[in-house]
Protein backbone atom coordinates (compact mmCIF):
# COMPACT_ATOMS: atom_id res chain seq x y z
CA UNK A 1 0.00 0.00 0.00
CA UNK A 2 1.22 4.10 -1.39
CA UNK A 3 2.18 5.87 2.09
CA UNK A 4 -0.26 9.27 1.39
CA UNK A 5 2.24 12.16 0.10
CA UNK A 6 0.64 15.67 1.37
CA UNK A 7 1.37 19.24 0.50
CA UNK A 8 3.45 19.90 3.61
CA UNK A 9 5.55 16.58 2.88
CA UNK A 10 7.09 18.30 -0.11
CA UNK A 11 9.93 20.77 -1.13
CA UNK A 12 10.76 22.46 -3.80
CA UNK A 13 13.40 20.75 -5.28
CA UNK A 14 13.16 17.46 -4.05
CA UNK A 15 13.08 14.33 -6.06
CA UNK A 16 10.12 12.34 -7.22
CA UNK A 17 11.24 8.06 -7.13
CA UNK A 18 12.89 6.96 -10.39
CA UNK A 19 11.74 4.33 -12.30
CA UNK A 20 14.02 2.34 -14.51
CA UNK A 21 12.50 0.01 -17.06
CA UNK A 22 13.49 -3.43 -18.34
CA UNK A 23 14.65 -2.79 -21.54
CA UNK A 24 12.42 -2.22 -24.73
CA UNK A 25 11.29 -5.29 -26.74
CA UNK A 26 10.17 -5.87 -30.27
CA UNK A 27 7.31 -7.56 -28.87
CA UNK A 28 6.68 -5.11 -26.92
CA UNK A 29 6.40 -2.85 -29.68
CA UNK A 30 3.95 -4.97 -31.92
CA UNK A 31 1.67 -5.36 -28.43
CA UNK A 32 1.65 -1.72 -28.11
CA UNK A 33 0.88 -1.30 -31.72
CA UNK A 34 -2.38 -3.51 -31.10
CA UNK A 35 -3.45 -2.33 -27.69
CA UNK A 36 -3.61 1.55 -29.36
CA UNK A 37 -4.61 1.00 -32.88
CA UNK A 38 -1.02 2.84 -34.10
CA UNK A 39 0.16 0.24 -36.54
CA UNK A 40 3.12 2.34 -38.25
CA UNK A 41 5.23 0.32 -39.66
CA UNK A 42 8.45 2.32 -38.76
CA UNK A 43 7.69 0.90 -35.26
CA UNK A 44 7.91 -3.20 -36.22
CA UNK A 45 9.95 -3.44 -39.10
CA UNK A 46 13.87 -2.62 -39.71
CA UNK A 47 13.46 -1.91 -43.06
CA UNK A 48 10.89 1.05 -43.18
CA UNK A 49 12.92 2.34 -39.96
CA UNK A 50 16.20 2.26 -42.15
CA UNK A 51 14.17 3.66 -45.67
CA UNK A 52 12.47 6.70 -43.22
CA UNK A 53 15.65 7.70 -41.58
CA UNK A 54 15.57 6.73 -38.20
CA UNK A 55 18.38 4.13 -38.52
CA UNK A 56 15.79 1.79 -37.86
CA UNK A 57 12.88 0.04 -35.49
CA UNK A 58 11.74 3.10 -33.19
CA UNK A 59 9.23 2.84 -30.20
CA UNK A 60 5.98 4.74 -29.86
CA UNK A 61 6.63 7.44 -28.46
CA UNK A 62 3.02 7.45 -26.71
CA UNK A 63 4.54 3.95 -25.27
CA UNK A 64 7.23 5.97 -23.70
CA UNK A 65 4.61 8.65 -22.41
CA UNK A 66 2.76 6.00 -20.26
CA UNK A 67 6.04 5.17 -18.50
CA UNK A 68 6.19 8.53 -17.59
CA UNK A 69 2.89 8.43 -16.76
CA UNK A 70 3.55 4.73 -14.74
CA UNK A 71 6.62 6.40 -12.96
CA UNK A 72 4.22 9.62 -11.93
CA UNK A 73 1.09 8.16 -10.31
CA UNK A 74 3.41 5.15 -8.59
CA UNK A 75 4.02 8.27 -6.23
CA UNK A 76 1.45 10.66 -6.77
CA UNK A 77 -2.08 8.59 -6.80
CA UNK A 78 -3.78 9.70 -10.03
CA UNK A 79 -6.96 10.89 -8.29
CA UNK A 80 -4.84 13.76 -7.20
CA UNK A 81 -3.16 14.65 -11.25
CA UNK A 82 -4.69 17.84 -12.92
CA UNK A 83 -2.03 18.47 -15.45
CA UNK A 84 0.29 15.90 -17.47
CA UNK A 85 2.18 16.80 -20.92
CA UNK A 86 5.74 16.37 -22.50
CA UNK A 87 7.33 17.02 -25.14
CA UNK A 88 8.82 14.31 -27.26
CA UNK A 89 12.61 14.92 -28.15
CA UNK A 90 14.77 11.50 -28.59
CA UNK A 91 13.88 8.08 -30.59
CA UNK A 92 13.69 4.98 -28.10
CA UNK A 93 15.05 1.64 -30.07
CA UNK A 94 14.54 -1.61 -29.19
CA UNK A 95 17.05 -2.44 -25.97
CA UNK A 96 16.85 1.02 -24.30
CA UNK A 97 16.43 0.67 -20.77
CA UNK A 98 14.34 3.89 -20.10
CA UNK A 99 14.70 5.70 -17.10
CA UNK A 100 12.35 8.34 -15.78
CA UNK A 101 13.17 10.96 -13.01
CA UNK A 102 11.15 14.08 -11.85
CA UNK A 103 11.45 17.07 -9.80
CA UNK A 104 9.28 19.34 -7.75
CA UNK A 105 9.02 22.74 -9.41
CA UNK A 106 6.84 24.71 -7.68
CA UNK A 107 4.02 24.80 -4.93
CA UNK A 108 1.08 26.33 -5.12
CA UNK A 109 -1.77 27.33 -2.97
CA UNK A 110 -5.07 28.98 -4.66
CA UNK A 111 -8.34 28.72 -4.32
CA UNK A 112 -8.34 25.36 -5.80
CA UNK A 113 -6.29 24.05 -2.91
CA UNK A 114 -2.82 23.18 -2.78
CA UNK A 115 -0.80 21.38 -5.30
CA UNK A 116 2.73 20.88 -6.63
CA UNK A 117 4.23 21.29 -10.22
CA UNK A 118 7.08 19.13 -11.22
CA UNK A 119 9.17 18.52 -13.87
CA UNK A 120 9.76 15.08 -15.69
CA UNK A 121 12.31 13.45 -18.07
CA UNK A 122 12.48 9.68 -19.73
CA UNK A 123 16.83 9.23 -20.54
CA UNK A 124 18.07 5.95 -21.77
CA UNK A 125 20.97 3.86 -20.63
CA UNK A 126 23.38 6.06 -22.37
CA UNK A 127 22.15 9.61 -20.94
CA UNK A 128 19.97 10.58 -24.01
CA UNK A 129 16.94 12.69 -23.54
CA UNK A 130 13.88 10.87 -24.94
CA UNK A 131 10.96 12.89 -23.39
CA UNK A 132 10.84 16.31 -21.03
CA UNK A 133 7.38 16.64 -19.64
CA UNK A 134 5.51 18.25 -16.47
CA UNK A 135 3.04 17.59 -14.30
CA UNK A 136 0.51 19.30 -11.90
CA UNK A 137 -1.42 17.13 -8.60
CA UNK A 138 -3.50 18.74 -5.91
CA UNK A 139 -2.70 17.24 -2.50
CA UNK A 140 -4.47 16.82 0.31
CA UNK A 141 -3.25 19.00 3.38
CA UNK A 142 -2.00 17.44 6.15
CA UNK A 143 -4.26 20.75 8.13
CA UNK A 144 -7.27 19.49 6.92
CA UNK A 145 -6.66 15.85 8.75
Amino acid sequence: MRKEIYFEDLDIGEEMPSLVKDPVERVQLIRYAGASGDFNPLHTDSEVGRQAGTGGVIAHGMLIMGFVGQAITNWIPNKYLKKFGVRFVGMTRPGDIVTITGKVRGKKEDGDGKGIVCDVEARNQVGTLLISGSFEAALPSRSLT
